[in-house]
């Protein structure tokens, strides 16, 4: 057989090890688990770090001072240097809104050796410690809450006994570039942290979704979260491996009360959002790199290439098993789609999305290479050993 259908097979092969071996990632219907109301509700702190958010807290802020929860409740916004007048706005909204109480604060500059999300979210957890809430609700300043969101996050930590209940929350899905790699980006996610392992205790897999963290305090201190994740950039997943590694219980899923309304209207504003972190996740490892690249191409390219070839060629097994590929890649994408309520003809165009996927992943440690770091809002993070993510 030649080089091609050898490399057709492989990718095949790649496939189905995927569809049936890596926790069912595909699927989107690991939502909230089971829940039934407690009692007693428990006191929750809301922290949210912000930083130059005044385009996006007039809808987001709100949605969180007036949550419908029947406990006690009170959110904790941490102005983390911004230049925008973020924290004036929060003032103002809290006048006009009313609702839940809301105390804004400024920590100053992140020491070295912190980053400035985490350093942000440390002075809010110790303001909110400072009136013994049971349950931390950290939830970034672009993510907005349905009226019951907090209510049923801690139904469903108390339910199941977890000490991380962390939802994906949905992201916007507006422009054609939204369209095209938003669900993308979740569904990669989900591929590389399968919701269901996260969920087993017995299962190493650990991630959270930095957007809506809801957390108990007593593991919080357990952990040492924030401290001894203070040079994390991928936060959220340092989050959930130092609570499940000091044998704490975590679920992560899709949301369903929880939004994004961050905009990134042009593939220039999503090339930036998955560019600045990529490299650090493969932690600054060229090997690590070299094998994402190779795994990218025979998972997502070598589908289509192996049939344009094959048909070029007449070389039917090639044809024939690309085309399998392709259509289990595709099958495997179309849940994802649904959940974003896009046209399923833009599942076949998944492989042109990888392609974009791998370039900025690229582009992403060339411009570590270049000292420049992983970068966002006027900070730029370059530790060697940093891991990297979401950030205000």
């Amino acid at each position: 057989m030649s080089a091609i259908v050898w490399t057709a097979a492989g990718s095949l092969a790649a496939w189905l090890w995927l569809l049936l071996c890596q926790g069912f990632f595909w699927r989107t219907d690991v939502r909230l688990p089971p829940r039934t109301e407690p009692e007693d509700w428990p006191s929750v702190g809301v922290v949210v770090p912000a930083r130059d958010e005044a385009g996006v807290l007039p809808v987001s802020l709100p949605s969180l001072l007036l949550q419908d929860y029947p406990g006690r409740a009170e959110v904790f916004l941490v102005d983390d240097g911004s230049s925008d007048g973020t924290a004036e706005l929060a003032h103002g909204l809290a006048r006009r809104h009313g609702g839940l109480p809301l105390t804004v604060s400024s920590p100053g500059e992140p020491p070295a050796g912190w980053t400035g999300k985490l350093w942000a979210v440390r002075h809010g957890i110790g303001l909110a410690r400072a009136r013994d809430p049971e349950y931390l609700l950290l939830t970034d300043a672009d993510i907005a809450h349905a009226p019951d969101s907090l209510r049923h996050l801690v139904a469903a930590a108390r339910s199941g006994g977890f000490d991380v209940v962390s939802q994906m929350a949905r992201l916007r899905v507006a422009s054609p570039w939204e369209r095209l790699v938003v669900p993308a980006f979740v569904y990669f996610f989900a591929q590389l942290y399968p919701f269901r392992r996260i969920g087993r205790r017995t299962a190493r897999t650990a991630a959270a979704a930095g957007g809506c963290v809801l957390l108990r305090t007593e593991a919080a201190e357990r952990a040492r979260i924030p401290d001894a994740i203070r040079h994390a950039v991928i936060d959220d997943v340092a989050l959930a491996r130092a609570v499940k590694g000091g044998g704490g219980h975590i679920w992560l899923g899709l949301a369903e009360r929880v939004y994004s309304v961050r905009p990134y209207p042009r593939l220039h504003d999503l090339w930036r959002m998955v560019s600045r972190s990529a490299y650090a996740q493969l932690r600054h490892n060229p090997l690590l790199l070299t094998g994402t690249v190779a795994g990218l191409v025979l998972v997502y390219l070598v589908p289509p290439g192996a049939l344009a070839a094959g048909l070029v060629t007449g070389r039917t097994a090639a044809v024939v098993l690309g085309a399998l590929a392709w259509l289990v890649m595709t099958g495997t994408y179309v849940p994802m789609l649904r959940y974003y309520g896009q046209p399923l003809w833009l599942a076949p165009l998944l492989p042109f999305t990888a392609f974009l996927y791998l370039l900025m992943t690229v582009d992403s440690a060339v411009q570590h290479y270049r000292g420049r770091g992983a970068a966002w809002k006027g900070r730029t993070y370059a530790r060697p050993d940093a891991v990297v993510g979401d950030e205000t």
